[in-house]
């Protein structure tokens, strides 16, 4: 007889294995890989009165310079079009921006679809999501993967048996949810001590895999495109970006276990703001991969086609996810 919690995890994976097209068939949503989409026109909003100024909570993951570096062209160019003051709050983690959306100390920001998740189970489903990420093949999907240092004997996961882990954070779903979820599947367990020797947090995916390359951990868990070289990063991710930003070599990485596709986090922003606040903020992502596409190639550290609307049927098997990741919690106490 199947056991009850075996049976949800295994219609939880499948779910995640299942295109978001699929599974949003009655709907077609905007995407910025087609149609002729522009920009906002310039000038202030009815909406002003409500959002006299917007706030974008940028999550952790990387230093807090480079993230408010990498953000200000947008930054520049909402305030361009819109005529309001525009400000990015920087958290060191994923937490704090999940806290600013529920204190409602910022408007929007880009989430993974974890923290989606615990932020709508947070605030009580006072926050929806917009739009996602949507890769160069037309996927809107990533991986996570662990990585360990290319003079390290590991080879494959079992090679990491009684090694130490740094996950990269507690909301991050490439970084924690997710790889948890799939390694007790295969009957790993995650807690220290059952597989790993010792796992920590890493405290963001820049953070964690430095961490790891410095000699502090055996591996890191972070996330990538899972598209193109992975011994040069991938096409996309943290890898790629940490490359690019000459923080790691080509060559001096290995990765040694690759998780399922996972649907690409939304932009997600408060359910109490105005529909034309929504419409206009939509509306202006869909259009700069085209018509910023510098600005574009900064904010999603990569090539992409854009960005696609979603919806919150997109995200509920990661709110499962998060509800039994919490149940599991609540036993081990």
């Amino acid at each position: 007889m199947t056991h009850p919690m075996t049976a949800r995890r295994a219609l939880l994976l499948d779910a995640l294995a299942a295109p978001a097209v699929a599974r949003a068939a009655e709907w077609r949503p905007r995407r910025s890989a087609e149609g002729e989409h522009r920009l906002p026109e310039p000038g202030r909003r009815p909406w002003a009165a409500q959002v006299p100024q917007i706030r974008v909570g940028l999550t952790g993951g990387e230093n807090e310079a480079d993230r408010l570096a990498r953000f200000d062209g947008l930054r520049a160019l909402l305030e361009e079009r819109f005529e309001v003051p525009v400000r990015l709050y920087p958290a060191s983690d994923y937490a704090g921006v999940l806290q600013a959306l529920a204190a409602r100390q910022v408007e929007f920001a880009s989430l993974g679809s974890s923290a989606y998740a615990g932020a709508w189970l947070d605030t009580n489903g006072a926050v929806m999501p917009l739009l996602t990420f949507e890769q160069v093949d037309g996927s809107i999907s990533y991986v996570s993967v662990a990585v360990v240092r290319a003079d390290s004997p590991a080879r494959d996961l079992d090679d990491l048996r009684g090694r130490s882990l740094a996950w990269a954070d507690p909301n991050s779903t490439s970084g924690y949810l997710l790889p948890r979820f799939e390694l007790r599947r295969a009957g790993i367990g995650v807690e220290p001590g059952q597989f790993f020797g010792r796992t920590s947090f890493g405290g963001g995916h820049e953070q964690a895999v430095v961490a790891m390359m410095q000699g502090q951990y055996d591996a890191a868990v972070t996330w990538a495109s899972g598209m193109g070289e992975a011994a040069e990063g991938f096409t996309r991710g943290n890898l790629r970006a940490m490359v690019d930003k000459g923080l790691l070599r080509p060559g001096t990485f290995r990765v040694v276990w690759q998780s399922r596709p996972i649907q690409n986090g939304p932009l997600t922003i408060r359910a109490d703001l105005s529909a034309s606040f929504r419409e206009d903020i939509t509306a202006f992502y869909l259009a700069l991969p085209r018509e910023r596409p510098e600005i574009f190639r900064q904010i999603a550290r990569g090539e992409g086609l854009g960005f696609r609307e979603v919806r919150h049927a997109d995200y509920e098997v990661f709110v499962e996810m998060r509800r039994e990741e919490a149940s599991a919690r609540r036993r081990r106490s």
